[in-house]
């Protein structure tokens, strides 16, 4: 039933973040919400869709839940949480902004993504939780066996429950560090779907969508924090160019030769906006920087046109807060479209201990050393970048620079 798959993709995490509040319990919860969807693809073609679905569905959710504490055999231990289902008096017909309970839905966000929790599983159960992906529809999107996902995710249960995990909103002092682990995870997400670590499809879509949706969600429940609105519009920027990055072929098309007729001119505007908001609250961070990037990348006519300075000492800012020798590489980069590429081959040399598992590394290099005239080194640089390569529409792109040199 389409209606019911909608409802499940707008309302999942919402419903399960207020059954879990109540119970206390993930499992229970999840399983509840799924015993009410079972009741309502019954129940919903025969009497047809009720005027609040949601509302329907929190409703026979708790009374499944209540029904399995009922059958349970330690009833007695779960004495608190059957009167907590009893005090639960709302109505199937209960109005639909009832249903907008942005603080459990927060504590469930930082609760999927505790820094206790590794980030595979912080990533796996934020996706099953929140976004309401089955195991086989999560494990399918990296490539993994449906039966290694549900490890995962059971295993991030467990630790929540065993490990008394707090499902709760960190305290003021603590918040600005766990809320960078869950933009760190919902950042995973959409890397994953940007750029495909293997597998037929460049892109997985269907990842990054989910992405934007959930950092959507935040954005709603925080909406002063500059980072999150930096994140969304670094995802919003980037997925706008999705048409022009693979050609009918499915081979990857760098910026430089992409049809800019092709970017989503709305996605663009939000994501400026979005991070001009950010910018002008003066709380700095990596993903704001980051967009800001992008956009002036979505800004120019062409790829000439980009303001390469601007990017530059962007760059610079960005590695005064956050040292990393891949924003380093990144920075050289874009240094080398304004200075001679000459004078920034021993910068780059210098970055190879520390990047010499990161394909991008040694396409860089190879383009570097392509441009200088030393054909010899860059062919060997273009067959480690494709060696490290797992993206095939990428790889066919390598091999091709590679074969005309």
């Amino acid at each position: 039933m389409k209606a019911l798959n909608t409802i499940i993709k707008d309302h999942w995490g919402g419903i399960v973040a207020l059954l879990s509040n109540y119970i206390q319990d993930l499992d229970l919860a999840e399983d509840a919400m799924q015993d009410a969807l079972e009741s309502a693809l019954i129940h919903w073609q025969k009497s047809g869709i009720p005027n609040h679905p949601q509302a329907w569905l929190f409703t026979t959710a708790k009374h499944k839940a209540l029904d399995k504490i009922r059958r349970a055999q330690n009833f007695a231990n779960k004495q608190q949480q059957y009167q907590l289902l009893l005090d639960l008096n709302l109505k199937p017909e209960t109005q639909e902004q009832d249903y907008s309970i942005p603080d459990e839905r927060l504590r469930l966000i930082f609760t999927c993504c505790h820094p206790a929790l590794d980030p595979s599983v912080a990533v796996a159960l934020t996706l099953r939780l929140l976004g309401g992906l089955s195991t086989e529809e999560i494990a399918k999107s990296f490539l993994l066996k449906t039966k290694t996902m549900a490890q995962r995710i059971v295993r991030g249960k467990k630790k929540i429950k065993f490990a008394g995990i707090p499902y709760k909103i960190p305290e003021k002092e603590d918040f600005s560090q766990r809320l960078d682990v869950v933009l760190t995870v919902l950042y995973l997400i959409f890397n994953e779907g940007y750029a495909a670590s293997g597998g037929d499809k460049p892109i997985r879509q269907g990842l990054c969508d989910e992405a934007i949706r959930l950092t959507q969600i935040l954005f709603k429940l925080c909406p002063q924090q500059a980072e999150v609105k930096g994140l969304l519009a670094l995802m919003l920027l980037h997925d706008s160019r999705k048409k022009s990055r693979y050609n009918h072929k499915g081979e990857f098309v760098p910026m430089e030769q992409q049809d800019r007729k092709l970017w989503n001119k709305k996605q663009i505007e939000q994501g400026i906006q979005l991070t001009q908001s950010a910018l002008k609250q003066k709380q700095l961070g990596s993903y704001q920087l980051q967009a800001a990037i992008s956009a002036i990348h979505a800004e120019a006519k062409d790829h000439k046109s980009t303001n390469w300075l601007e990017v530059v000492l962007i760059y610079d800012k960005l590695l005064s807060i956050k040292s990393s020798d891949v924003i380093r590489l990144n920075r050289l980069a874009a240094l080398s479209q304004i200075k001679p590429v000459q004078e920034l081959i021993e910068p780059v040399n210098q970055l190879e201990s520390s990047l010499k598992k990161y394909q991008p590394f040694y396409a860089v290099k190879a383009d570097f050393l392509n441009k200088i005239g030393e054909v010899k080194k860059a062919k060997f640089y273009y067959q480690k970048a494709i060696d490290l390569c797992e993206n095939e529409g990428l790889k066919g792109f390598l091999i091709d620079k590679l074969q005309k040199l």
